[in-house]
């Protein structure tokens, strides 16, 4: 996996403006991805899902769906980290990059072929 940086989920909820348990309400109905890491193996988000809204920090609009296609092409959350957070050669960049520029379409797609 790439250097991305990661938060804790108390971190990633200050980040957000929000708390951690509704980070963890978000992890449970999958708007989110969480993978265990580090010597403690804390559970840890990547912080590039957030980005600046209209109304302050947001976790990505179309995080959810790709989430939804990656899981159902069989992968865990590591694995959707994996993915999204390595360079993918069809988008020139990571998915999670491309999701953050607005190429939804695109890194859908790509997710697909893995189906």
């Amino acid at each position: 996996m790439t250097d991305a940086m990661w938060l804790t989920v108390p971190d990633f909820a200050d980040r957000l403006g929000s708390t951690p348990s509704k980070v963890r309400d978000m992890l449970r109905e999958g708007d989110l991805l969480a993978v265990r890491r580090g010597e403690r193996q804390t559970l840890q988000i990547p912080a590039d899902v957030i980005v600046d809204g209209d109304a302050g920090p947001e976790v990505i609009a179309t995080l959810r769906g790709t989430l939804t296609l990656l899981r159902d092409a069989g992968m865990d959350d590591a694995e959707c980290a994996e993915w999204l957070l390595s360079d993918e050669p069809e988008l020139g960049m990571s998915p999670l990059a491309a999701l953050r520029e607005g190429r939804r379409a695109h890194v859908r797609r790509v997710a697909q072929a893995l189906l």
